[in-house]
């Protein structure tokens, strides 16, 4: 795919980049190059690849279990106000 200078300061407008002349020379090449090498890889036959979806090896996890039961008298015990288990606020809507 070969990307034409329009489209990266179109792309770069829309990204909000101000880029020079030289800029824009340089991140075409950059971006054509590596739109190539996306097409290269396009090309690869990956029919005898089984799909993945983790990168590294899969440990095992702990169980998921609540260690630290909730106590509404130990979490409410700072509040300036409250109303029985619960926290008390001034109302800000009329």
């Amino acid at each position: 795919m070969k990307l034409s200078r329009e489209e990266v300061q179109r792309v770069a407008v829309l990204a909000r980049l101000r880029l020079t002349p030289e800029e824009t020379i340089q991140l075409t090449e950059q971006l054509d190059h590596i739109l190539a090498y996306m097409d290269k890889l396009g090309e690869l036959d990956t029919a005898e690849i089984a799909p993945f979806t983790h990168t590294t090896e899969l440990h095992e996890l702990r169980e998921d279990k609540v260690t630290n039961q909730p106590d509404a008298e130990a979490l409410l015990a700072n509040a300036p106000d409250r109303d029985a288990t619960f926290f008390k606020v001034p109302k800000i809507i009329e």
